[in-house]
Parts: C-alpha cells; sequence; structure tokens
C-alpha cells in the first residue's frame, strides 16, 4: 500500500523538460539488473541522466556489479556530449549478449562523474529494475534509456531532435 500510495503521489516527469545538455544526478533508489537469471548488478549508488527528449539512463558503480560477466569488447561509440564510450559483452552461464553494456574510461570534463560507470542495454537483459519496477526499454532506441512509469514520452529517434 505504502509502495502503490509513493507511486501515485510521484510526480511526472516529461522527456521534453529533461536539459540539453545532459544532466547528471545522483540518486539512492535501488538498481537491479538480471540476466539468465542471474542477478548481475544491485546499487543504490546509480547516477541518472537526463536529455532533452531521451529517456533517463541509468549508470552504476563497477564495484555494485558482478563484473566476472562482462568482458571487454572493440566496440566503441562516439557520443557527442560524454566522450567516447567503450562497449561490454554480458555472459553467464554460456549465454552471451554482445556489447550489452557501456562505460566511459575517459569521459568529457563535464561528464567525469560517470567515469568507468557501466550503463546496460534493457533490450538484452532479462530484467532492469529502478526501486522495484521493471523498466520498458526505449523502443525506438535500444541502446537508450529506461522507461518507468513516472516517465512521459512520445520517445523519438536521436536524429528528429
Amino acid at each position: 500500500m505504502v509502495c502503490a500510495l509513493h507511486s501515485l503521489m510521484k510526480e511526472k516527469e516529461s522527456i521534453w523538460d529533461f536539459p540539453t545538455p545532459p544532466r547528471v544526478e545522483n540518486i539512492s533508489l535501488s538498481i537491479h539488473i538480471i540476466y539468465n537469471g542471474v542477478l548481475i548488478a544491485r546499487t543504490y549508488k546509480a547516477k541518472r541522466v537526463l536529455e532533452t527528449g531521451h529517456a533517463p539512463e541509468y549508470y552504476i558503480p563497477p564495484e555494485d556489479i558482478k563484473m566476472e560477466y562482462l568482458t571487454p569488447t572493440n566496440v566503441t561509440i562516439e557520443c557527442r556530449w560524454k566522450g567516447l564510450l567503450h562497449c561490454v559483452n554480458v555472459e553467464v552461464a554460456g549465454k552471451l549478449k554482445e556489447s550489452a553494456a557501456w562505460y566511459f574510461p575517459h569521459p568529457f570534463p563535464d561528464y567525469l562523474e560517470l567515469e568507468n560507470y557501466l550503463s546496460f542495454n534493457a533490450h538484452m537483459m532479462d530484467g532492469c529494475y529502478v526501486d522495484g519496477e521493471k523498466v520498458i526499454p526505449d523502443p525506438l532506441r535500444p541502446f537508450r534509456g529506461w522507461i518507468t512509469r513516472d516517465v512521459l514520452g512520445p520517445f523519438v529517434e536521436l536524429e528528429q531532435i
């Protein structure tokens, strides 16, 4: 009942009210990720990134991730705001998802607090959860955003904004 009441009282956020350039927030909500039936990450020290027109991204400190399930790749992608991101594979009990997570080893100066924190592609995981709620992956942008009931769209592709 308390959880349901909290959800009703919580204000909804529109992705169109999020800032450009993106803003990083520290959050203390429970964030956890399950892949192939295994809890691979749980934290209360995540960082949430908000950017105009995009569902929030969540970044988890490496100490709160079972790093034995992650392996580096040679895949890198340039983010105009945060810098060069490096993709990692996630593999649990022989089940592999390539480039399912990413991190910024050397982010641009305005995003140094994201250094080595990892974000996961919700499309590829069994479940990504924010405060116990299973997120909906952004349907148009698989490598971005986790949608919860408190986030209002509509959600668009990067090229549209």
